[in-house]
This record gives structure tokens, sequence and C-alpha cells, in this order.
């Protein structure tokens, strides 16, 4: 642990990512205690006002504006942050599990189990995934868990394909064959030798996929498919405030802004995660 803080340290956009990451996650997790305005209550009298800092810390002050309905802007986007990164977090950490199981059972039985998986795979990566995401939210109807569910069913597909190329090298080593010569079950095998070793990469894929599923989310949301209404969510917030980008830039730009920081730092973090446990990246570099 301490030399992976240490490598973090000396890497400045590995570094830069994680601490934007790290900002965040704690914004989400104390938007309920940071004292900000109630995000979905109106305030018509004070509606599309501009961004200020006179007075920044008294009750009124509103740092980077109000919407059209005199909603607080900077209230809104910290507890969409909430909505986002639950739904984005959700469907990464589900859509691992299915496509990590999946890729061990397609690497480690190869063969027609192989073939059939991996066939699925290929279909449905053929498929542009924001029109399956579409389809599938128009007939479930949009809810957080139909949207998580969604997500999750786009996201599985790389876990899937990289967990299997692993898996391929993995099933002929030594201590893979050792298990299977003591008399080992298969899913022993896979569960307790296999399964530790394909974690960092799923982690790795993890991280990039974070990003992926944000912007995916913000599409939906925009498109009126995603989180509802009086709920705030990043995309919905950019939606409503388009037909104002002439005369209220603030309402459209500051949301803008938190979507392109989000997904920036967790790229950032994912290269940096990708090239600290790939031993060759890191000999490159």
């Amino acid at each position: 642990m301490k030399s992976f803080f240490l490598a973090l340290l000396k890497s400045r956009a590995g570094l830069f990512g994680f601490v934007l990451v790290l900002v965040f996650v704690l914004a989400a997790l104390l938007a309920p205690y940071l004292g900000l305005p109630v995000p979905t209550r109106s305030n018509l009298v004070a509606r599309m006002a501009a961004p200020t800092w006179t007075g920044l810390f008294s009750p009124g002050a509103h740092p980077l504006g109000t919407d059209e309905l005199g909603r607080d802007i900077l209230s809104r986007i910290v507890h969409g942050s909430r909505v986002t990164l639950t739904i984005a977090t959700a469907a990464v950490v589900l859509g691992g599990i299915v496509g990590t199981l999946l890729g061990i059972v397609a690497g480690y039985y190869r063969g027609m189990v192989d073939r059939v998986l991996m066939r699925i795979v290929d279909i449905q990566l053929a498929l542009p995934l924001m029109l399956l995401a579409l389809l599938v939210i128009a007939a479930l109807g949009p809810s957080t868990t139909n949207l998580v569910v969604v997500l999750a069913l786009t996201s599985w597909l790389r876990y899937a394909r990289i967990i299997r190329g692993q898996v391929l090298a993995l099933r002929e080593r030594e201590f893979v064959l050792s298990a299977h010569a003591i008399g080992a079950g298969t899913w022993r095998i896979m569960i307790k030798h296999l399964l530790p070793n394909v974690l960092t990469p799923a982690l790795v894929v993890a991280t990039l996929e974070l990003a992926r599923i944000i912007i995916m989310d913000a599409a939906l949301s925009f498109l009126g498919l995603g989180v509802q209404p009086p709920n705030p969510s990043w995309g919905r917030m950019l939606a409503d405030g388009r037909v104002y980008i002439s005369t209220a830039w603030w309402i459209v730009t500051f949301p803008g802004v938190a979507i392109l920081l989000t997904v920036l730092s967790v790229n950032l973090l994912g290269d940096w995660l990708r090239d600290y446990f790939d031993p060759k990246l890191r000999t490159m570099r």
C-alpha cells in the first residue's frame, strides 16, 4: 500500500485524477451536511440569478447562480453527483461481476462455451450501445433500477473479453495444473485460483468503464430517459438549461464542467492504474 501511494505521488496526472475523484466522492457523500439549499426548492424571485461571490456565506448566496426556476445550481450539482456516482458505481459493480465471471467461465472451459459467450459479446458490440440503452429504457420505462441494469448491460462485455484473455494464459500455469493434479474441483479452481489473479485487470477496466457510464448516464438523462424530476441529475440540468444558453450561460456551463472534470479525473486515474499494474508499461516508462 505504501509503494502504491508513493508511485501515485510521482505521477502528476494520476495524482490530479485521484484528488479530483476524491473531491467528487466526498462532495457526494457529504452533500446533505454541507448546508446547501434544498436542490428541488424553487424561488421564482431569484430565477436565473447570475453567479456571484458577494456575500458567499450568507443564507441566500448563489455562487454558481440559479436556474430557470430559481433553484441553486451549486446545490443541484453537488446533490446530482450523489445520483450520478451512485448509478455509475452500481452499474460498474454489476457489470463487472457478470463480465468477470463469464470471462472466467469462457476462458477456462473454452470449446463450445467459449464460442457461444464470445459470439454473444460480438453481436452486442456490433449494436450501437446507446441505441440499445434507448430501446431497453423505452421498453421498461425510465427508473433508477432500469437505468442501472441498462448501463450494466452495456458494460459487462469489456470485462468478459479482457478476463477471458487473462484466463486463457493463466489456465496453463503451474499453480492451476497443480490444483488439477490434487483433484480440486472446477469451481474451486476458478474461484480460488483464477479469480484473485484477474481482479487487478478487472479493477482497471472498472475505472475506465466508470467514465464511460457517467457520460451515458448524462446522455440518457439529457434525453429524458434517465433520472426523473424532481431528483437533480447533470444530464437533466443540461437539457433544461439548453434553451437559456444565450441568456443564462451558467445554467448549462457548470453542470457541463462537472461532467468534464469527473470524466477527466476518472480517465486519468484509470490510465495511471493501468500503467502501474502492467509491468511492461512501467518498465517502458
